[in-house]
């Protein structure tokens, strides 16, 4: 109902959906979008995600799982991707919207273009509900076809925003997925999870992070991963570690694995007049 919700407010009555693909719901909706206009099936899309699930039933689900962090008595020092101290990720709520258009009709009206999507992979592990894919095959598959969609090589990347959960699982995997793919270049990207200063929003923390994508490619500064403080040997790349960097980002990669091993990748890129 959500998309409906929106699409009643703003008085749209052309192409309307609600994805559901848990933590990856945002990325594949914000796809989904790309495509219809592609296809000519609308000119412009309002697209995004909304996440107000923290309830005592949905917290006391998680924590039977022991995704959840227990550092309660820390609570700005809980959600830590990619330390060796993670414990589980820190639930959130939010919401994010991004407005797409059509390149041309876009010039045409003179509207102020901050970046392009051009790029949209989605994979399915077909294994665990909960676990992620050890091997990181099909979550690289997935960050593949977003570049293979966009017509870029993982040269191109100039910073990857991870999904980074701040789970021993997830970020262990996501990690030996970004490597699988960019082989030893894996350590000159420069990553980081949005989740560290602002928790799991679930199905918006896709929509969030994309937002978050463009203004670091609007900014040229690359926000940190917060809270890393005991270096991981199974998460060695560079997580942009505590303070932002200024950096030249002309292309990103945004990461999004939810339970299901439901997989979704966007590709941003900076518009060039």
């Amino acid at each position: 109902m959500a998309a409906a919700n929106v699409s009643q407010y703003v008085g749209a009555r052309g192409y309307n959906s609600t994805v559901t693909t848990a933590c990856a719901a945002s990325n594949n909706a914000i796809g989904e979008a790309l495509m219809a206009i592609r296809h000519g099936v609308a000119d412009a899309m309002v697209t995004g995600g909304t996440e107000a699930g923290i309830s005592q039933l949905g917290l006391a689900g998680f924590a039977v799982m022991r995704a959840l962090s227990t550092r309660n008595d820390e609570p700005h020092r809980a959600s830590r991707p990619f330390d060796a101290e993670r414990d589980g990720f820190v639930p959130a709520e939010g919401a994010g919207i991004l407005v797409l258009e059509e390149s041309e009709r876009a010039r045409t009206r003179g509207a102020n273009i901050i970046c392009e999507l051009v790029g949209f992979g989605a994979t399915s592990d077909a294994g665990h509900l909960v676990q992620p894919q050890e091997t990181g095959e099909s979550a690289a598959k997935a960050m593949q076809g977003a570049l293979d969609d966009a017509g870029l090589g993982t040269g191109d990347v100039d910073y990857i925003n991870a999904h980074g959960t701040s789970t021993p699982m997830n970020d262990a995997a996501e990690t030996v997925a970004i490597k699988r793919l960019f082989g030893d270049a894996a350590y000159k990207v420069p990553i980081s999870s949005t989740k560290g200063m602002i928790g799991h929003s679930l199905g918006a923390s896709g929509a969030l992070e994309a937002v978050a994508c463009v203004k670091t490619i609007m900014d040229q500064r690359i926000h940190p991963t917060v809270n890393q403080e005991s270096p991981d040997p199974d998460c060695d790349l560079d997580y942009v570690p505590n303070e932002s960097r200024a950096a030249d980002v002309g292309v990103v990669l945004s990461n999004a694995f939810g339970f299901g091993g439901q997989n979704a990748c966007l590709v941003f890129r900076r518009w060039e007049k």
